[in-house]
């Protein structure tokens, strides 16, 4: 969603605020803005709609610089992507950046303006910026207790940085259900809402918690909780490689995170898993007492786009190696229903960001009801990690594309590996069958990487399809819900409709789209439903359908009815998923790059989405 920069030290801060900000463009965004305070003691405040390269050009054609400073890019939740919507906003003395949702910014807007206050623009953030003046007016003698003041009338997500337009000397930040953290060098100090922003110029973050407020100033930073009373957080070392969020030659980032899973999933299998003893260790989970698996009842995913349908694989393998019932629950619907739930179930919450509104707010509501929390996460220190009972990482490393592909892949690793950790310790998979199956998963690094050299076939398939207004993607048992991830990718990055379903409700509805200008992708690797599959090819060629055909390498019988036939090789089931998942990101993403869309910041579309 939307993404904060700040900065506070001894250097010239515009190249700071706007290199971070072209960091953060993969959260989505539709208008951009800086504000900085500069040597003459008054803030000047540039902001644009559209995209970064107009407040590139704004600032060149007039150049402003100082030594503190806050960016912003906006992504539209109150009030149209208009230059006078986008952040920074100044309000009186007060000058505000902030992501997140007031919930009740018409109420106080109403009391505010009843006050005599007016305001410019349509947006919520407006509200804080007059809270926080008018708390300066009220009795305020600094502006970190007038920045609490404030706060304590919002209802809602916010992570704020505010400084005083006639006294740039400091910046205050506060951050409540809205990711926030901070960074310090020497004397520097660096204010994100998401690490990659800063990382060229520090890895000691300091991740802040729901209710801290704090104070920065050159060299010095101090956090207060809650109360106001002041609190240390931990310094945590970041150990990503700034140049991991460069391009690297590729085209666009998603190629190159495309090109990244086989090296990713090595990382995500890196010291958890003994093949020798057919086992896997996560290490120790605070939150899950010793024996307590052995009075689990069922386990509920809960997640959101991309990580729901990883969850839907984890589900397949994990009722199958443990013979424990797995249900996958939409995030943004399990949050507003009254599930039954209790302390024998566990909740898996599966997000890239961790800060995923919905999905945090459904891990809340279980662990409210008695249930135990595994996070299933890539982004260390988020929230989600934080408050869940256990974690495991899947250490995908930082993910720029909108288009999520190393973290949904990394995502089928840690659902491969959950479910053999549960089969052993539940008794269910004994040491040989752990084996066989770690030892498959160790091979698909290897496997992947191979495959990732073919394009030809990729680009003629852009070159033949890109013009189609819709596609239909099929698949059965395990392969569904890779079916509908790579109709979600086609969707997302492309702009085609495509719609995913599951083979076998074929004749239930999508039969009847089928003619002779509509392409099919059909996934039918050889395992225990291909006969049935095989129907559905058949029934697709007799009605003129286009087939393109995701099949196991040397299977000669679907290129009869298939157009164009796309090839895996042949590996176990429950390996398939990884393998035609990187099928479906090619194809997405050849035909979306052949289009000339946007690859990797499709409109509309934000990266993490942090609010409802």
């Amino acid at each position: 969603m939307c993404g904060i920069v700040g900065y506070v030290g001894n250097r010239a801060c515009s190249e700071v605020l706007l290199s971070g900000l072209s960091r953060l463009e993969y959260r989505g965004y539709d208008s951009a803005g800086i504000a900085i305070g500069t040597s003459s003691g008054d803030v000047v405040i540039r902001r644009t709609e559209g995209k970064l390269a107009s407040l590139f050009t704004a600032f060149r054609e007039e150049p402003f610089d100082g030594t503190i400073g806050l960016g912003h890019t906006r992504w539209a939740t109150h009030g149209r992507p208009v230059e006078r919507n986008a952040h920074p906003h100044r309000a009186g003395r007060v000058v505000v950046a902030h992501n997140g949702i007031i919930e009740n910014y018409a109420v106080l807007k109403r009391e505010l303006i009843k006050e005599g206050r007016t305001f410019e623009s349509e947006t919520d953030t407006e509200v804080v910026a007059h809270l926080i003046d008018h708390a300066l007016e009220s009795g305020s003698t600094t502006l970190h207790d007038a920045v609490r003041r404030a706060m304590k009338l919002v209802e809602g997500s916010y992570a704020i940085v505010v400084m005083l337009g006639d006294k740039p000397e400091e910046l205050v930040v506060a951050r409540n259900a809205s990711p926030m953290v901070l960074g310090q060098e020497g004397d520097e100090i660096f204010i994100a809402s998401d690490v990659p922003a800063v990382l060229p110029y520090t890895r000691d973050f300091i991740y802040l918690e729901d209710g801290d407020t704090a104070v920065l100033k050159v060299g010095d930073i101090a956090i207060f909780d809650a109360a106001g009373e002041p609190v240390t957080r931990q310094v945590k070392r970041i150990n990503w490689d700034p140049i991991s969020a460069e391009k690297q030659g590729y085209k666009h980032f998603m190629l190159k995170e495309i090109h990244e899973q086989p090296e990713r999933i090595t990382d995500t299998l890196r010291g958890r898993v003994s093949v020798d003893r057919g086992d896997v260790d996560f290490g120790p989970m605070e939150g899950i007492e010793d024996g307590w698996l052995d009075t689990l009842e069922r386990i509920v995913f809960v997640a959101c786009g991309t990580s729901y349908y990883a969850a839907q694989i984890a589900k397949y393998i994990i009722e199958d190696f443990s013979r424990v019932p797995v249900d996958v629950e939409l995030a943004s619907e399990f949050r507003y229903r009254n599930p039954i739930i209790n302390e024998r179930t566990l909740c898996v919450p599966m997000s890239q960001s961790g800060e995923t509104a919905d999905t945090l707010a459904a891990m809340r509501l279980a662990m409210e009801l008695g249930a135990k929390t595994i996070a299933v996460c890539n982004v260390v220190e988020s929230t989600m990690t934080r408050e869940a009972d256990g974690v495991i990482y899947t250490h995908a490393g930082p993910e720029i594309g909108v288009a999520s592909t190393k973290a949904f892949s990394t995502q089928l690793v840690v659902g491969l590996m959950l479910g053999v950790w549960l089969g052993r310790r539940r008794g269910v998979l004994d040491e040989e069958g752990g084996r066989e199956i770690l030892e498959a998963l160790r091979d698909v690094p290897q496997t992947m990487s191979k495959m990732l050299h073919e394009k030809a076939i990729y680009k003629h398939i852009a070159y033949n399809f890109s013009d189609v207004n819709s596609f239909l993607y099929l698949g059965r048992g395990n392969l569904y819900p890779i079916a509908a991830e790579g109709a979600l990718k086609l969707k997302e990055i492309s702009y085609i409709h495509a719609e995913g379903y599951a083979a076998g409700e074929m004749k239930h509805g999508p039969i009847a789209l089928i003619d002779e200008s509509l392409p099919v992708v059909v996934l039918i690797p050889k395992n225990r439903v291909y006969e049935k599959v095989f129907s559905n090819l058949e029934e697709v060629k007799a009605r003129q359908g286009r087939l393109i055909v995701v099949a196991t390498e040397g299977d000669d019988d679907v290129r009869e009815f298939a157009d164009v036939v796309l090839e895996i090789p042949d590996v176990p089931e429950y390996i398939q998923p990884l393998l035609t998942v990187v099928v479906m990101q090619l194809l997405a993403y050849h035909i979306a790059d052949f289009k000339g869309t946007d690859v990797d910041q499709p409109r509309n579309l934000a990266k993490s989405v942090t609010v409802e």
